[in-house]
């Protein structure tokens, strides 16, 4: 199978957000690329490790996570098909945080001095690395104001709602459906808070008519009370090369 199929999602993520030229397009597509499978809940990187390749994930959903002293872990972002959560890797050597598998997934790994080459050969490919890179701050601010200052349903419905918009982009949204394969446990880590009341929040959700979650799938019921819930500005997204 080619590359191509392989970088498929991340290349649509980059004409959608970036102004890519199709010659960088081909140079992307012909990188060489080894591809991996996961089960679920693996570890891809762990904290600590000195990385040697980054991961495009192809199939199936990742998460970058902090794990404390006590065994208790704060999932920092979630991650979809097209995107390289480990890009930072080709800089700061040692990662100082886990990447794990929340599916199965199928992952490309691209060797470090691959990617280095790549950046000083074709300079605007580095850069819209660069803005990637950029946006993925932007989305731990917004997720430090979520776990800061929201109410855990308004937290709830705001990741729901970016997570929604990232898939969009890649074509993995389904009228008022969409993906969220996360245990409740899983959803305490995100929102910070336990399992137990993470799961009274799926439950008010869902008796209020917003949104259901059930085996893994958001199914949105009201979409303005959605959206007034989650108080969304997609901005921090950048999902234009205009932003």
């Amino acid at each position: 199978m080619s590359s191509e199929v392989f970088t498929a999602a991340l290349v649509r993520r980059l004409r959608t957000s970036d102004s890519i030229s199709d010659e960088d397009i081909e140079v992307i597509r012909a990188l060489p690329v080894t591809l991996r499978s996961y089960e679920a809940e693996r570890v891809i990187v762990r904290d600590g490790q000195r990385a040697t390749e980054c991961c495009l994930i192809v199939e199936g959903f990742c998460a970058r996570s902090k794990t404390l002293s006590d065994g208790r872990r704060q999932i920092l972002s979630i991650h979809i098909p097209g995107e390289i959560p480990d890009l930072m890797s080709l800089f700061l050597h040692v990662m100082d945080h886990d990447l794990s598998t929340l599916t199965p997934c199928r992952l490309c790994f691209i060797r470090h001095e691959v990617m280095q080459q790549l950046h000083r050969r074709r300079p605007n490919i580095a850069e819209i690395f660069w803005r990637h890179t950029l946006i993925d701050a932007a989305m731990f601010r917004e997720w430090i104001v979520n776990v800061g200052q929201r109410p855990a349903p308004a937290r709830l419905a705001h990741v729901m709602v970016e997570l929604r918009e990232r898939l969009r982009v890649i074509g993995r949204v389904e009228g008022n459906n969409f993906e969220m394969p996360l245990t409740q446990e899983e959803i305490g880590e995100a929102l910070g808070i336990t399992s137990v009341h993470a799961n009274r929040v799926i439950r008010q959700l869902r008796e209020d008519g917003i949104v259901e979650l059930h085996r893994g799938r958001v199914t949105v019921l009201d979409e303005p009370r959605f959206l007034e819930l989650a108080d969304f500005d997609d901005r921090y997204l950048h999902q234009s090369p205009a932003l």
